[in-house]
């Protein structure tokens, strides 16, 4: 049995909360997320409005904007600018001592994180709990996703604002997405006030989360909905060894969450328009795919060998990427002539580390520390495996990625990566349906021996290769049904149904449609809603 979504019968507004954005600001997945998916509900008739802090880049990007409002945000004068870029609607939070930095949206140029992170997303959960009560003229959403620990506080915001009864407007659903459950945004007990919290939120029934204050446990816990990125993520955040410390509200909260698997745009991931790519080549064509190789290895100074299997690794160097087994085992890992290229920044440890790499097997191994979406585009249109041995990954962009460009994953089998990679078992290569090569635990022998089926399989049997490559490009890596599941929750919560025409209709398996039934009580007839976005224009700026 199947359901049918198609788009609502009347725009559905969407409040988006998020700290980063792909393009204006990006650190991770987080970023790639927010600015590829509401052009895939847009077909669906959800309209998103994204709200971000005003960093530099952001500002910049945003040259035609108009001023929404002037506020007061915990104690800081805020502007709130409209504008419309790159085909998204952004609101921008603007208040330059909070945001006006440059670099890394987190951290410092030192590597830390800055002092004040917990009043600059409290900030932007306190507009953003703003703006769901009707408190921002000429617009109030029909439903707020707040992702990530940086948004964490809006659901708790409009709930303690509610009991102390601030509001009388009808309350806005908020679904809290968790992105990596690894970020909980934790703060010191006496900063409750600063973030303008009342007393009685600092309870295990709120916010306090072993003696400190949690954005994200908040979330999870007023929250009208948790979703997180894929359905293996969901299941394992809830057992002792995933669930860093909120194992526990989760799985008391289970029938609210669910795991929607992340998707990337087809559009910006196409091989064949990519500007990245050195030699642009249709998604499937593995032979138009071999200039790129040789290519790739000229750009690293690797020798020019066209038979050497090359594996890329793009990541954060992190442990949670498994980053740090890599000096142990390089030497065994280049064994077989391989060759290795490592793309990414995170940990000064790794990072030195991989440099004193690239020192002692040159010609084998490189490495370019630092962050490239260029170079995150370009390895996977060329090397012949990607390396991914994560020891937790809630979805994983990365592999999709590969996939569509034809470089075989190689990854650990935890959350999203055993969501979206078919092992190649016997019995699977036998099917014709493997795409790469999971393994498990995470450690430096399992992961030297699914590289070392991976390289065996590519020297011994090239036509069973170029069927996992075929299949990995057959694999549907957009957002076309993962938006669809998100529509059939908005349509859930909002308790109206998704038919209005026949047109852009995506069916959804039985086993992935919500079990939870419409509540007539909470029917809301969104027709009568004013537009969106109709801010009185002032002139730009």
């Amino acid at each position: 049995m199947v359901r049918a979504v198609a788009p609502f019968p009347t725009p559905v507004r969407l409040l988006s909360v998020t700290a980063e954005m792909f393009p204006f600001v990006k650190t991770g997945g987080l970023g790639d997320v927010a600015g590829s998916l509401p052009p895939a509900l847009a077909r669906y008739g959800v309209d998103v409005t994204t709200l971000l802090p005003g960093y530099p880049a952001v500002m910049a990007a945003a040259r035609e904007r108009h001023v929404v409002a002037h506020a007061s945000v915990l104690g800081h004068h805020a502007l709130l600018w409209s504008a419309h870029v790159a085909g998204v609607d952004l609101l921008i939070l603007d208040i330059p001592e909070l945001y006006d930095r440059p670099g890394n949206p987190y951290l410092c140029a030192e590597g830390r994180d800055w002092p004040d992170n917990g009043i600059r997303f409290a900030a932007l959960s306190r507009m953003a709990a703003d703006m769901a009560q009707g408190r921002v003229e000429h617009y109030r959403p029909d439903l707020v996703q707040a992702h990530d620990w940086q948004a964490g506080l809006t659901a708790a915001y409009i709930h303690h604002d509610r009991r102390a009864g601030a509001v009388d407007a009808p309350r806005v659903p908020v679904i809290q997405t968790i992105h990596n459950l690894a970020f909980q945004g934790r703060f010191p007990a006496e900063c409750l006030a600063r973030f303008g919290l009342p007393p009685e939120a600092f309870s295990v029934e709120g916010c306090e989360c072993y003696g400190a204050i949690s954005f994200l446990k908040a979330g999870l816990y007023h929250a009208d909905r948790i979703t997180t990125v894929s359905a293996t993520y969901a299941q394992e955040i809830q057992t002792p060894e995933g669930g860093m410390g909120l194992d526990g509200l989760l799985r008391r909260r289970a029938d609210r969450l669910e795991g929607i698997l992340n998707g990337i745009s087809t559009d910006i991931w196409n091989p064949a328009s990519d500007p990245a790519v050195h030699f642009p080549y249709m998604v499937g064509d593995t032979v138009g795919r071999t200039p790129n190789k040789r290519a790739l290895q000229a750009e690293f100074a690797l020798a020019p060998d066209p038979d050497a299997f090359v594996i890329g690794i793009v990541s954060r160097l992190t442990e949670q990427k498994g980053m740090d087994l890599l000096p142990a085992i390089m030497e065994r890992l280049l064994a077989g002539n391989t060759q290795v290229i490592v793309v990414g920044e995170g940990d000064r440890g790794i990072e030195r580390g991989l440099a004193a790499l690239h020192r002692r097997y040159p010609g084998r191994f490189a490495c370019h520390i630092g962050y490239s979406e260029a170079l995150g585009h370009r390895v996977p249109s060329a090397a012949d495996a990607l390396l991914i041995p994560s020891r937790f990954e809630p979805c994983g962009l990365t592999q999709l990625g590969a996939l569509h460009y034809g470089a075989v994953p190689v990854a650990s089998r935890v959350g999203g990566l055993a969501d979206t990679i078919v092992d190649a078992n016997p019995a699977a290569i036998a099917n014709r349906v493997a795409t790469g090569f999971l393994f498990s635990p995470v450690g430096a022998d399992t992961l030297l021996a699914a590289v070392g089926r991976a390289r065996a399989l590519y020297r011994r049997n090239r036509p069973a290769w170029r069927q996992l490559q075929a299949n990995g490009a057959a694999c549907d890596v957009s957002w076309n049904e993962n938006a669809a599941q998100y529509v059939a929750l908005f349509a859930d919560m909002l308790g109206v149904a998704a038919h209005a025409s026949t047109s852009n209709v995506i069916s959804l398996p039985a086993s992935r449609q919500r079990r939870t039934p419409l509540r007539e009580g909470r029917r809301r007839n969104i027709a009568r809603r004013p537009p969106r976005l109709s801010w009185p224009r002032a002139a730009p700026h």
